[in-house]
């Protein structure tokens, strides 16, 4: 699904004369409080790997060695790295993380996509690693990027980082020395507007930067313009731009990818939405909250053609079956203008009118849908000092859970909608509706997937990427952590809310034990797992089969699982199948206490099952 939705996205983009794309984002996220949460795949680094594989393949094309095909781009993997963990939950501060957590939890993702595709460019991270920024850091992009892995493309700052090793990391005095220790370090382009990398002729007259050294960047950013074809033809085509832009294929392929990633966290019953019979009064359906009547994009939106929010795609798909009606229920912020500096959350004097207003319209209705979430201006890139995008709490902004409990107290249904960009804090309301959803930002047909979800036309099977927090003060909080951790606290359940890879489904599975085509492998050696997975329910629907791998005692200390392979599935009533994996080496290595990459000999538990909490175990040994 990944990779055909960019593959999508690479053909519009190339009509329109556009070479390089700055997709897809691999850093492994592991602070939701992070504005940026929402442009990852996710905390674990084996799946931001697979996906980031999947993006590249869609938008440069499978194989793709060095001339870019037709409808195809480059892709930039982004960001380089530690991005996803900074102090604090705040854009471009510092990676407090040692070599072996950024080479066990923040490279994986990036390896896995230069070693396995042709991607055409790299971009360095904000932020600094052990005191070094990623801008000027020669092991990161030298030792490990292009002499360890191989990489040959270009490595591009993000915006403005050059100059920020002066104005924020203050490592450099000037700009021209600002673009010394970036070109020393490998960084190829000084994106956007080249103002440190503007001084490198007048260092170069000086003596103070090599000829070669210029050389070699500009061989590496002209070999990208050849492979492009942009010397034969560095135009766009308008007529094919206009033509192929949301045509009736990608509006498809957008209903559908929005079907697949929703994720339904809750259901007692309530879901999938009932109709009466034929000569019943036909049913009103009170569609609630500050993402109801907006279809939401999230960061760096750009402007579709169509969007179609929640309200309209229940309207279109019920017709005159059901009445309609909305409420906004609340406002979050004053406006949702992703780019505006300030924000301003909306006025609660005003909001508790529109609770008022919501809950005379939800006393009338026989079913209450709920959109509650974030705005484009509450999760977001805090590029700035003066446009910030990172919280310290994830509670639900504004008047949000003041208008739930107020239609809670209805007595009536309700089933929950979250449209948002990180997992929020809502252990009482997780407790008290009869339903969630999670859509995040559904993308411009959201309104029309969430309908075919709520009516049961889709069956939703999408399952967590991330970890649900029952509070901020859990975090950090990701399934794969060390076996110290997660001792507890007074006066808490120490459990998630939702736990990594969580996610239901309108019919039910069993997922059975997995089992070895060998109990004993050697470490060079491969092993092949299945796993039975039987639909149980009464409707065809899809399950996620995933495998996890632990270390049952290692020279070093490791993860308590990791998860190693997943597959997703869809099957009709009453029908099994057997999935089966092959786990190699890479499911086993480990970094030692020499810092050296190994699979060490001993006993592993290879587990599988529907979440990361939910897992049956067999043993496999490993010899020398």
């Amino acid at each position: 699904m990944v990779r055909e939705v960019n593959s999508v996205i690479a053909r519009e983009i190339r009509s329109r004369g556009v070479s390089l794309v700055l997709s897809p984002v691999v850093d492994v996220a592991r602070d939701p409080r992070w504005g940026r949460f929402e442009e990852t795949f996710g905390e674990d680094p084996y799946l931001a790997g697979e996906l980031g594989v999947a993006a590249v393949e869609g938008l440069q094309g499978i194989g793709t060695k060095d001339k870019l095909p037709d409808g195809k781009v480059f892709a930039t993997l982004k960001h380089m790295t530690g991005h996803g963990q900074p102090e604090s939950g705040t854009n471009v501060g510092p990676a407090n993380i040692s070599e072996r957590v950024v080479r066990e939890y923040f490279l994986p993702p990036f390896e896995q996509v230069v070693k396995r595709t042709n991607v055409g460019a790299v971009m360095a991270s904000y932020n600094e690693i052990d005191g070094i920024p990623s801008h000027a850091n020669s092991w990161l992009l030298g030792d490990v990027l292009r002499g360890e892995w191989g990489f040959k493309g270009m490595v591009v700052s993000d915006y403005f980082a050059i100059d920020e090793l002066i104005s924020r990391h203050k490592i450099a005095g000037s700009k021209e020395e600002a673009a010394i220790r970036a070109l020393t370090a490998g960084v190829d382009s000084d994106l956007p507007n080249g103002t440190s990398y503007e001084t490198l002729v007048k260092l170069v007259r000086e003596g103070k930067v090599s000829e070669s050294a210029v050389d070699n960047a500009v061989k590496r950013m002209l070999r990208f313009k050849f492979n492009a074809g942009l010397f034969e033809n560095p135009y766009g085509d308008a007529k094919l731009a206009n033509k192929i832009t949301n045509n009736a294929e990608a509006v498809s392929l957008a209903v559908k990818a929005a079907e697949r990633s929703a994720i339904l966290l809750k259901n007692d019953g309530m879901l999938p939405l009932k109709l009466p019979v034929a000569g019943q009064p036909k049913p009103t359906i009170a569609i609630i909250g500050p993402s109801a009547n907006v279809a939401r994009i999230g960061g760096y939106p750009g402007v579709p053609r169509k969007k179609v929010s929640l309200v309209e795609g229940m309207r279109n798909k019920l017709g005159d079956r059901a009445n309609i009606v909305f409420a906004q229920g609340v406002k979050i912020t004053e406006d949702d203008d992703w780019y505006g500096d300030e924000v301003k959350l909306a006025n609660p004097v005003e909001n508790r009118k529109l609770i008022a207003e919501a809950v005379v319209q939800a006393r009338a209705a026989d079913q209450i849908v709920l959109t509650l979430g974030d705005t484009e201006q509450t999760s977001r890139e805090a590029w700035a000092d003066n446009h910030l995008g990172d919280r310290d709490s994830l509670d639900l902004v504004g008047e949000q859970q003041e208008l739930f409990d107020a239609l809670k107290a209805l007595g009536k249904p309700i089933t929950l909608v979250l449209i948002n960009g990180r997992p929020p804090s809502i252990s009482k309301i997780a407790s008290e509706a009869n339903a969630i959803v999670e859509a995040w930002y559904p993308g411009e047909q959201g309104g029309t997937a969430l309908a075919n979800i709520l009516m049961g036309d889709a069956n939703p099977g999408g399952k967590l990427t991330v970890t649900f927090p029952r509070n901020v003060g859990q975090l950090p909080f990701f399934y794969n952590h060390k076996p110290t951790a997660r001792r507890g606290y007074l006066f808490s359940d120490k459990s998630p809310l939702y736990p990594f890879g969580h996610g239901l489904s309108y019919t039910t599975f069993e997922v059975g034990a997995p089992q070895l085509s060998a109990t004993s492998i050697a470490a060079s050696d491969t092993v092949s797992v299945t796993v039975p997975v039987k639909n149980t329910g009464s409707r065809a629907g899809d399950e996620v089969v995933q495998v996890y791998v632990r270390d049952k005692v290692s020279s070093v200390t490791r993860s308590v699982m990791d998860l190693r392979a997943f597959k997703r599935v869809t099957l009709a009533p009453g029908e099994s199948r057997t999935i089966s994996f092959t786990l190699g080496k890479e499911a086993f290595q480990m970094w030692n206490d020499k810092m050296k990459r190994v699979v060490e000999p001993g006993e592993f538990d290879i587990m599988a099952g529907n979440s990361s909490a939910q897992l049956k175990s067999v043993t496999l040994t490993i010899t020398q």
